[in-house]
């Protein structure tokens, strides 16, 4: 079985070799790329995303397709745009079922890694803030304690830098733009963030490595879950990609001196 997926949008002339981390009969795990969408774009229903990609190429009997024999396949879940890494899909509806069912039980399944402005006091915590539609900012989401959703991450330290911090991000809840909108809201906005924040926390001495970032440092890195038919448990990773391996090692070490 091939161990990647091609795929190709004619309207864009853009090219994806997409790799598979896991096949079975029930699941398909892919390491999404940065610059992808995971489904339509309301706001932009013209760029391409994966679904699109996959179930037109399944329409057409490309090989990779034939070779599986898919009829059908549904993302469990979704990651932004420019968010790379880790993404699950299912090959059945009830399998598609039951892992919607299992991201809803606030447990923490999905690890990501994030890269921040400044550096949290404690090494480990959490942040609990509902979130809702910006009322006038198509797309964006903030917080909103009286009418929003319910939404909390679990936050621990994973490096620490010089005037940045990388995060390991855990959320229980499965919110638009959710990690995003919550380092944000508690000062930290994520390292190349233009919507939330992270652009605009730029200051003079910037690495020429974080000012190069043309996207969120945002990676989902790992996902972890019980299979939803024999409850066997499933673990995948993906590694933080070339663009955000360069801006860590630009980034200088921090010490207790600092």
């Amino acid at each position: 079985m091939n161990a990647t997926i091609k795929l190709s949008s004619p309207a864009t002339k853009e090219f994806w070799e997409i790799p598979v981390l896991f096949e079975d009969e029930h699941l398909l795990a892919l390491s999404k790329p940065p610059g992808l969408l995971t489904s339509p774009d309301r706001y932009d229903p013209l760029r391409p995303n994966l679904m699109k990609l996959l179930h037109a190429a399944i329409a057409e009997g490309k090989p990779w397709a034939a070779q599986r024999g898919l009829g059908y396949l549904m993302n469990a879940h979704r990651l932004d745009r420019e968010t790379s890494g880790v993404i699950l899909l299912a090959k059945s509806k009830p399998v598609l079922v039951s892992l919607a069912n299992l991201f809803s039980m606030e447990k923490p399944v999905k690890t990501y890694l994030a890269l921040v402005h400044g550096g949290p006091m404690e090494d480990a915590f959490e942040v609990d803030a509902s979130l809702a539609p910006h009322p006038t900012q198509l797309g964006q989401m903030r917080v909103d304690q009286k009418n929003g959703k319910r939404s909390k991450t679990l936050l621990s330290v994973r490096e620490r830098f010089q005037g940045y911090t990388l995060l390991e991000c855990r959320p229980l809840t499965g919110r638009t733009h959710q990690i995003r909108v919550h380092l944000s809201a508690i000062g930290h906005p994520i390292v190349g963030d233009s919507v939330y924040g992270g652009v605009r926390r730029r200051v003079a001495g910037d690495l020429r490595a974080v000012l190069r970032l043309g996207r969120p440092f945002l990676h989902a890195e790992r996902l972890a879950f019980k299979h939803p038919r024999d409850q066997r448990r499933m673990e995948f990773s993906v590694p933080l990609p070339a663009d955000l391996l360069g801006v860590l090692e630009d980034l200088p070490e921090w010490n207790d001196d600092d």
